[in-house]
C-alpha cells in the first residue's frame, strides 16, 4: 500500500509523526490518495501530504521539507516517478489549524 511507504519514508526524512488522520498535535504530516490505477503491475497515484504546524510560516517550512523528500523518494526501489502537480496554503480557518498541502503523481511498483 503506497500509503505505508509514505508514512515510513516521509517520517525517517522529513522528522515528524505521519499519519493517516488527523490528529491534535502541534506539527505532524497527514498523508492519503485521491485515485489510482493499475497497468501491467505499474501503479500510478495521486497523492497529498499535508503540513500541519503551530504557525502559517512554520507549516510553510515544513511543507519545503515534504517537497525536498518528495522530490528525492525515487531513491526507493519501489519508486520510477515522482512529480510535484501543486503545493499551496490550505489553512483550515473552522479549526484555526495551519496547513500546507503538496500534491504529488507517483509511479510505483508493489
Amino acid at each position: 500500500m503506497i500509503e505505508e511507504i509514505l508514512i515510513e519514508y516521509l517520517s525517517k526524512n522529513v522528522g515528524v509523526p505521519v499519519y493517516l488522520e488527523e490528529k491534535n498535535l502541534d506539527e505532524y504530516l497527514l498523508v492519503g490518495k485521491t485515485g489510482s490505477s493499475r497497468e501491467n503491475y505499474i501503479y500510478s497515484c495521486i497523492v497529498f501530504v499535508q503540513s500541519y504546524a503551530k504557525t502559517n510560516y512554520a507549516a510553510a517550512l515544513l511543507n519545503e521539507k515534504v517537497k525536498k523528500a518528495m522530490d528525492e523518494i525515487v531513491s526507493l526501489d519501489c519508486i520510477s516517478s515522482s512529480k510535484l502537480n501543486s503545493d499551496y496554503n490550505f489553512t483550515d480557518t473552522t479549526k484555526e489549524k495551519y496547513r500546507y498541502q503538496a500534491v504529488y503523481d507517483l509511479v510505483f511498483y508493489l
